[in-house]
């Protein structure tokens, strides 16, 4: 399986539109959302993520979710479910329900909060990639897990035939130049603060929430690193910093992504889900700013 040809090199991990009160997921906002992403740029979008919301999704809303967004652009992107669990068994539930809905791969992060051992880690990976027929992408995000997927694990997980791309969120340019050279597993930045850092060590492409408005960018400074064009992914990267500034560093992605979606009058922003709250008048302010430093009209 080759990762480019699977997941497409532009993701966004897309947010999940919420009626006003948050009581229910707008499928029909849902779908429009995706058609704009996807016609921004992204060939690739991941659905019930982090930034979806999945910790507050139960399990009918994430598998009508995922056929919503499959049917409004499976044609034209590529559809990665996660499937992420801190439960093994209900990974495999995700990933089987992903596989009928029609998903063209799984994103599968480290088991939270419970903090097993590396032998755990290893053997829910392969649990979960010998579930379906899809491609995986392992997400590393010690930050949010509590536990760093290590080299000798991510190394053994490469010699999976399933298991052929990682979302890096690790923060460890020199870990992902250490397995990039002695695997052939594919990195995703999944840390906007580093993509292009991540691209210039091999990194394939990118996994993002500022592409939610900038995706247009991310392609082009993709598109640049593969050409060997490092200045112009520099410049590129110059003008995202006030945007990934604004919307990664402020009070996290979910929440900063639907203001800036909000501001702009695109469909996507609105009302979240508790334990996650609406930005507040003083972040909404500074991300204004942000965004008009970013190049955006406001």
């Amino acid at each position: 399986m080759n990762a480019e040809a699977s997941f497409g090199t532009v993701l966004t991990a897309m947010v999940t539109p919420f009626t006003a009160d948050g009581s229910k997921i707008d499928y029909d906002a849902a779908a429009a959302l995706a058609n704009d992403l996807v016609d921004l740029g992204n060939n690739g979008l991941v659905v019930n993520g982090t930034t979806g919301e999945s910790p507050t999704t139960d399990e009918h809303e994430k598998l009508e979710l995922l056929k919503v967004v499959i049917n409004a652009v499976g044609n034209r992107a590529k559809i990665v479910a996660g499937a992420g669990s801190n439960d093994t068994a209900h990974s495999i539930l995700l990933a089987k329900d992903a596989q009928k809905a029609g998903a063209h791969g799984l994103l599968v992060v480290t088991p939270y909060y419970n903090k097993p051992p590396q032998a755990g880690i290893y053997s829910h990976m392969v649990a979960v990639a010998d579930a379906t027929d899809l491609p995986v992408m392992v997400y590393d995000i010690p930050g949010r897990a509590g536990v760093a997927i290590t080299n000798e694990t991510m190394l053994q997980l490469s010699q999976h035939s399933k298991i052929i791309a990682n979302k890096d969120a690790k923060g460890d340019l020199w870990a992902a130049s250490q397995i990039m050279a002695q695997s052939d597993l594919a990195y995703y930045s999944g840390d906007d603060p580093l993509n292009l850092a991540l691209l210039a060590v091999g990194a394939v492409g990118v996994v993002s929430v500022t592409g939610h408005i900038v995706a247009d960018r991310h392609k082009l400074m993709v598109e640049a690193m593969q050409n060997n064009d490092v200045n112009t992914a520099r410049e590129i990267n110059r003008t995202l910093v006030p945007v990934t500034e604004g919307i990664m560093t402020r009070a996290g992605g979910a929440i900063m992504v639907k203001a800036a979606l909000d501001q702009l009058g695109r469909v996507g922003g609105g009302s979240l889900r508790l334990p996650l709250i609406p930005a507040t008048d003083e972040q909404r302010r500074v991300l204004r700013d942000d965004l008009i430093k970013g190049g955006f009209s406001l």
